[in-house]
């Protein structure tokens, strides 16, 4: 009898209640939590052979451990994972989507930006993990605070089509003083393509007819963004 305590494989209500994770985060905070931790959570319940932490300690190895690729993760391929059923991969991608928004959420009492940083805060949460292309607008008043942000296309691994006068028809609409237009690259390169160069001279020849501000264009990649004011392009 002793020998089968020793061996007995433990499931997670055979822990003790500090090393839970759901009596933990009442007891420590969620801060207190690892990734796994959070994750086992989430998916509720291991399988016949693996507690939800060690499913979870799966997901995370699944992509190197890097929250930043696990939010790149549909839920095909969360599937693939042992334990991982179409219902556990819902939720992971849901709160991932939910973390993404409220990163990317502009706070009550409008932000004001001043800088390509202050743009990047917005943005990079909220395209940098896409596999396509989506192109938006920040829109300001004359005090350079956040009137509202529109995605205004979306396309695919290559590219977006960006018409000029939707623009200008969502710039005008909100009496908007200045534009910060705003596109990802899926493929990491930061750099403007000659399309991005065009688009970017179109639509600040546009704002100027109605004397409204082009003041940035910035392309967002996973890690580092581009510019187009900070590099002297505007």
């Amino acid at each position: 009898m002793h020998k089968n305590l020793e061996t007995k494989r433990l499931c997670i209500k055979d822990w003790s209640e500090e090393d839970r994770p759901r009596e933990k985060l009442l007891a420590k905070g969620v801060s207190a939590l690892g990734n796994a931790e959070i994750i086992a959570i989430l998916l509720g319940s291991g399988t016949r052979t693996e507690t939800a932490v060690e499913v979870a300690q799966r997901v995370l190895y699944s992509c190197k451990n890097n929250l930043t690729e696990l939010g790149r993760k549909s839920v095909i391929d969360l599937c693939k994972i042992n334990g991982i059923g179409p219902a556990k991969a819902i939720t992971v991608v849901a709160a991932i989507e939910l973390g993404r928004r409220k990163t990317a959420e502009l706070p009550l009492d409008r932000a004001q930006i001043s800088s390509s940083a202050d743009v990047t805060k917005i943005f990079q949460p909220l395209l940098a993990d896409l596999q396509h292309e989506e192109f938006w607008l920040l829109l300001l008043d004359r005090a350079n605070k956040v009137i509202t942000k529109q995605r205004i296309s979306q396309g695919g691994i290559s590219g977006t089509v960006t018409d000029i006068r939707i623009v200008m028809k969502n710039a005008i609409d909100v009496l908007a003083s200045g534009i910060v237009v705003v596109h990802n690259h899926p493929s990491g390169n930061r750099q403007p393509s000659e399309s991005d160069k065009y688009i970017t001279s179109k639509i600040e020849q546009a704002t100027n007819i109605f004397d409204i501000k082009l003041l940035d264009h910035i392309i967002v990649t996973n890690y580092k963004c581009f510019s187009f004011s900070d590099d002297g392009l505007l």
